[in-house]
């Protein structure tokens, strides 16, 4: 006969067998029956690094390289244990608050939460799915960014389409600023989790930092039976105190002022309070705008449907991050475009993979005033699809960073968006003449006040000299990591002097820049504000000083790699002119 406590023990593993194979039960199951000491067995730790980059938002890196690309972060560390700026780490785009600062900086979106700091993110997707017990980030330059790190329900490998997909947070945080830019390994305690995962998403805010964030690899640490987790214990509400205040005796219009500042979260929950308070949450004049990126992980179709009725004179839409894994389905995008589109002036779809080329087209036949269209890191969208964005005629501002237009498409819609004031081209490899763009550009969009073409390949001084000739109201030009352009055919000293309102000027990575360009510059570019001159060769002290001393707005100067600027010399810089901030970069 069995003891009451072979028996709790026989209960035990008949609950363990479930999970565990079915000669791990027999097994378990004979050494209780026969009298033997049952030994149950312990979970062991996983440790593993990630097996493959999955998406992300943006990197400093090209899209046929390995250079500071986020496709870095799969596999073992490159760098760790070591500090310092290295090509085979992974980089986001930006850091800093420079780029807020900048003319082509939307502005932000009202009702944003306090909460949510994310700028940029990272999904990883590991082997063997666990349930977390630990989660590494091994940072090698100016950590600090990480402020959120969540894991997903979904098998990132898995043949099946994803159901039921949930996302859970297992730390989040402020954005920091770390006293050194040392290496290390950043190892936050974690909230447990009642699924077990193998994606992973981390999500950085780089605006404390004074330079780029360099991460080199992540680790998952799990195991693979469930733990017992700690029970939720509910908040007791007191709702004796409560009572209505006269509240219904304000007048309507300070009401609606009120509630302005609530969430979007907060402004449902209210909604279901009382019907006076119902009338004032759903008034469409408390959604005229609406950013719902930071509730990417809980969107779906039925949430859009929710909102509809509520959104019929919305002007401003943030749907970046949403959508992915089949939140959003093009029925359900349609749907809400098309009741709610005909007011919408700013349109942001970043990082939006459910968008296919029918999406753009309800875009473009629903929003007739659109002026703002981000498509940033729709790297996902056929070629064919921007061809819709020509319709779209009062078009001020289009981001098409990283994705795959194509010549056609791009002169499409230069011919029909004349009044386009910022265009950003940023690593759209599929491009093949610059030069032509760059005619276009100068001929139809005469007005355009901010170009970005970082890493285009081909872009030749010809073209350059047409666009700054026809496009002289330029006040921000990236022209970064573009290797066809040179110093010697005179065309960044034709820059500087076509290009008076110039505030923003990169020309990262471009060895030949010289002392003349610096110094033409210095003579006629007195509003120049940012200037990042990185890996130049060519480029002295003195002419630094010219520049710093004509060019009194001057907040940013990137001269990192540049031969010339050793230690000593970027020190005595930087105390001369405190009020700028003098980058570079080091490697030990």
């Amino acid at each position: 006969m069995l003891t009451l406590l072979s028996m709790f023990y026989y209960i035990c593993l008949r609950r363990r067998s479930r999970s565990g194979t079915r000669g791990e039960a027999l097994t378990s199951r004979r050494a209780v029956e026969s009298g033997q000491r049952a030994v149950l067995p312990v979970s062991v730790e996983v440790e593993q690094y990630a097996k493959e980059v999955l998406d992300f938002s943006s990197h400093y890196g090209s899209e046929n390289s390995m250079s500071y690309t986020m496709w870095n972060l799969a596999g073992v560390p490159n760098v760790y244990p070591s500090s310092g700026d290295f090509t085979q780490t992974a980089v986001f785009r930006a850091y800093g608050t420079w780029w807020e600062q900048c003319a082509s900086a939307p502005p932000p979106f009202r009702r944003t939460p306090k909460g949510f700091h994310s700028q940029d993110y990272i999904e990883l997707g590991f082997e063997e799915p666990v349930y977390p017990t630990g989660v590494d980030v091994l940072e090698t330059y100016y950590p600090g960014a990480i402020v959120q790190i969540l894991a997903c329900s979904h098998n990132p490998f898995s043949q099946n389409p994803p159901t039921d997909v949930r996302w859970e947070v297992l730390w989040s945080g402020e954005p920091t600023k770390v006293l050194t830019p040392q290496a290390r390994q950043f190892s936050p305690t974690i909230k447990h989790i009642n699924f077990p995962t193998n994606l992973l998403r981390l999500e950085v805010n780089s605006s404390l930092l004074d330079y780029y964030t360099e991460l080199d690899a992540v680790i998952l640490r799990g195991v693979k039976e469930r733990p017992m987790l700690a029970l939720y214990k509910m908040p007791v509400i007191d709702i004796s105190d409560l009572s209505n205040g006269y509240f219904d005796k304000l007048p309507y219009e300070l009401i609606q002022l009120i509630l302005s500042h609530l969430t979007l979260p907060d402004l449902s929950r209210l909604a279901q309070s009382c019907k006076l308070l119902h009338q004032h949450c759903c008034d469409p004049l408390q959604y005229t705008q609406l950013s719902l990126q930071p509730y990417w992980g809980r969107l779906s179709d039925a949430s859009l449907g929710h909102l509809q009725s509520r959104c019929t004179l919305l002007q401003r839409l943030n749907l970046s991050w949403t959508g992915n894994r089949g939140a959003l389905t093009l029925t359900g995008f349609s749907s809400f475009m098309k009741a709610c589109g005909l007011s919408l002036v700013c349109l942001e779809l970043s990082c939006c993979h459910f968008l296919n080329e029918a999406c753009l087209e309800v875009v473009s036949q629903t929003c007739p005033g659109l002026q703002e269209l981000n498509l940033s890191s729709c790297d996902r969208l056929n070629p064919q699809a921007f061809t819709h964005i020509s319709k779209l005629t009062r078009l001020r501002r289009l981001v098409l960073y990283r994705t795959k237009i194509e010549q056609t498409a791009i002169l499409s819609i230069l011919t029909f968006c004349i009044e386009l004031r910022h265009l950003n081209l940023g690593s759209c490899v599929r491009i093949e003449d610059y030069d032509v763009v760059a005619s276009m550009l100068a001929t139809r969009c005469r007005s355009l006040c901010s170009l970005d073409l970082w890493r285009c390949r081909n872009l030749t001084d010809r073209g350059l000299a047409e666009l700054v000739s026809g496009c002289r109201m330029l006040e921000e030009l990236d022209l970064g990591w573009c290797p066809t352009l040179q110093s010697s055919t005179g065309c960044f000293q034709h820059l500087a002097r076509s290009l008076p309102r110039l505030r923003k000027l990169f020309l990262t990575a471009n060895r030949t820049v010289c002392d003349s360009d610096i110094e033409e510059l210095a003579a006629g570019c007195p509003s120049l504000q940012h200037l990042d001159i990185l890996g130049t060769r060519l480029v002295s002290a003195a002419s630094l000083k010219k520049l710093l001393q004509s060019c009194p707005k001057l907040l940013l100067l990137d001269v990192s790699f540049c031969s010339q600027i050793d230690m000593r010399v970027f020190q005595e810089l930087s105390g001369s002119f405190p009020n700028v901030a003098i980058k570079k970069s080091f490697t030990q």
